[in-house]
């Protein structure tokens, strides 16, 4: 009885350990290769030095450290940009990424230039006699010199002029004794021809006052005076005492310096920020602290052939004659501020000839591609008019290695769903039907047909193998 118990337990362990021997190596390994399968696999693997060196398979760098892994992003939960990569933190801080949150602000700049300050065109004159005729005395005679308005520069002797005198005071006596006329067309014309010579002599600038003391003694002068138009400084004399004129003579050249222009240029990507009427500040080295205020008048409709620039005009007051022509001063002007923009730091901001983009951080280590359209920039800021919400996170610094990554995630995507499209096409090839030849009738042909048609199914087989060759070596690289 008791041997019958111990060939029974016997039996039961031996049924055991064959139960277990059989079963549990299974389960077990297919637990360790479903947690294998749900184990990312890298994509390649990076040297943490030079994050330009790759290799397909783990390696060492020359300094004998382990090559990063970079893996695919299989995170099926989210759509995944093209392009969009997801690198490892220690490579993220060996190739120091920066990042910095897109701001709405107001954005404004401040453009700064050198002017030079010239004449107010509208503020001079340049003076020629009317007749020909010899300067008899000159009263301004100096250049720099300030005139007021109506001053006398010069007296002028003028055989025409003497003429015209005499005619004047012929046409008032004949005035006088046809004023009592009976016949009204005598006394008209008398009136009338009154009229003409003293417009004649208003006409060769004849001043009103010798006018008048024509008419008061009725003798011509022998000297006619040229008077100043406006209070302003003279800047250039053309003449001299005793000097022999004519209409093409300049006597004089006289500025009125009470407002001044400056010329200042400004570069193309600059020129979007300035208008009209915009406010603007100068200093001078001659004038050390204070701050002249202006407006900005035009804007030039063409650039400088040799600088590229485009060339604005400021005006300034100049009541107490501190801005001096010919000077050099430094500008500012102040342009108009931008409401609500996105701005990001222009360096984050890829360019690569036919567009520009930015790397958006999704989450930590994965950063997405995304192309942006920009405005205006400014002071190493600038505005973002699309692509991108206030808000996020971007790369400002190394985004051109993250670029390289980026592009090489893209490119081995492209790669893969294009052999993923060979491998469907070939096999829904090699699911067609078959034609069966034995169930056709053919028709006689000739020995040229036959050759035809065999050189024909040739080309097709060497096709197929072809395709079948790409899709195994498709197959291997995956």
């Amino acid at each position: 009885m008791q041997n019958k118990w111990i060939y029974t337990i016997a039996g039961v362990l031996v049924f055991s350990s064959f139960f277990l021997g059989k079963w549990m190596p299974s389960d077990i390994s297919s637990e360790n290769a479903s947690v294998s399968s749900s184990e990312k696999k890298p994509l390649y693997y990076r040297n943490a030095m030079n994050p330009s060196v790759t290799s397909p398979v783990p390696a060492k760098d020359n300094m004998g450290m382990d090559y990063v892994p970079v893996y695919a992003d299989t995170d099926n939960s989210e759509k995944s940009v093209i392009g969009t990569v997801k690198i490892d933190s220690t490579i993220v801080q060996n190739i120091g990424v920066r990042t910095e949150i897109a701001k709405k602000m107001a954005f404004g700049r401040t453009i700064r230039s050198v002017g030079r300050i010239e004449f107010d065109e509208e503020r001079m004159i340049r003076l020629h006699p009317k007749v020909e005729g010899w300067i008899d005395e000159i009263y301004i005679d100096k250049t720099g010199q300030k005139v007021k308005e109506d001053e006398i520069l010069l007296s002028l002797y003028s055989p025409i002029l003497v003429t015209t005198q005499q005619e004047y005071l012929l046409a008032l006596n004949s005035l006088k004794t046809l004023q009592k006329s009976p016949f009204g067309d005598v006394r008209r014309g008398a009136e009338a021809l009154v009229e003409s010579s003293k417009e004649r002599l208003e006409l060769l600038d004849v001043p009103a006052h010798q006018i008048s003391e024509l008419e008061k003694t009725g003798k011509p002068k022998k000297n006619l005076h040229i008077h100043s138009p406006f209070a302003g400084t003279v800047v250039r004399i053309g003449s001299r005492d005793g000097q022999y004129v004519t209409p093409k003579t300049e006597l004089y050249m006289i500025v009125d310096l009470s407002k001044v222009w400056v010329y200042a240029d400004i570069y193309e990507y600059e020129i979007p920020w300035i208008k009209e009427g915009d406010e603007v500040e100068m200093t001078l080295t001659s004038v050390p602290g204070k701050v002249f205020k202006g407006k900005l008048v035009y804007i030039y409709p063409y650039a400088e052939k040799k600088s590229r620039a485009t060339k604005v005009r400021i005006e300034f007051d100049n009541k107490e004659d501190l801005l001096r022509p010919n000077m050099f001063s430094n500008v500012v002007i102040k342009s108009q501020v931008i409401e609500d923009s996105i701005v990001i730091p222009a360096e984050a901001v890829v360019r690569s000839g036919t567009k520009e983009q930015v790397f958006v951080v999704r989450e930590p280590g994965k950063f997405e591609p995304r192309m942006v359209k920009l405005g205006i920039e400014s002071n190493g800021m600038v505005a973002v008019l699309s692509g991108i919400e206030a808000g996020e996170e971007i790369v400002t610094s190394s985004q051109f290695l993250v670029d390289s990554e980026s592009s090489l995630r893209e490119a081995t995507e492209k790669m893969m769903s294009s052999s993923t499209e060979k491998d469907k096409d070939n096999e829904e090839r090699l699911k067609e039907p078959k034609n069966d030849h034995s169930k056709m009738e053919y028709a006689p042909k000739n020995k040229s047909s036959e050759m035809s048609s065999s050189e024909t199914n040739k080309a097709q087989e060497k096709k197929m193998d072809m395709d079948m060759d790409m899709t195994d070596g498709a197959s291997a690289n995956d």
